[in-house]
């Protein structure tokens, strides 16, 4: 039971006082679950952490489900992940009950403003350093940035790329097989 309430705790801090979402929080998660407890390697949180940014949902509960279920099964999955979503409930409902008072404050208004920067900063920073040990290149990336630009400046549809990938992936591996 009490690795459990560690796991939940462990959870519930990060949720608690990361602001900026998911990925502003990885590498707290990072830090805690591999160099502080060493219950991941890196390269296990690596997989973590492509599994749930390809599943759907908040980015921050599909790690910890991910944790939670490789260190203790389902018990630890209800664990980690009440753990990562109750801070935010809680923040959200205090909010909702007294943002109304305060929405046209210029301080609350400023301190918003403030904490922008921040966030892109705490994003970022992981994203760049995960890139580098998965591997990811400027050459990697010119691709998806120029599908990204595409459907940005000339509203094409998404789909039609994934399919492009699709057939174009299939092409690239059947020549590489002769």
């Amino acid at each position: 039971m009490k690795f459990y309430y560690e796991l939940f705790m462990l959870f519930f801090k990060i949720g608690m006082f990361v602001i900026g979402g998911g990925y502003a929080m990885i590498p707290f998660i990072k830090a805690e679950v591999v160099e502080n407890k060493k219950w991941l390697t890196e390269d296990e949180f690596l997989d973590a952490l492509a599994v749930s940014q390809s599943a759907p949902g908040i980015l921050a509960v599909n790690v910890s489900v991910y944790v939670g279920k490789r260190l203790r099964g389902v018990k630890g999955v209800v664990a980690a992940s009440l753990g990562a979503v109750l801070p935010s409930f809680l923040i959200i409902l205090i909010i909702a009950i007294f943002f109304k008072n305060f929405q046209d404050n210029p301080y609350v208004i400023a301190a918003f403003k403030g904490i922008k920067p921040a966030v892109i900063a705490l994003i970022l920073t992981p994203a760049l350093s995960l890139a580098k040990k998965a591997g990811i290149t400027y050459k990697n990336v010119i691709i998806p940035m120029a599908i990204a630009t595409l459907i940005a400046l000339f509203n094409i549809s998404p789909i039609i790329f994934i399919l492009l990938g699709i057939f174009g992936g299939n092409l690239y591996y059947r020549g590489e097989r002769k």
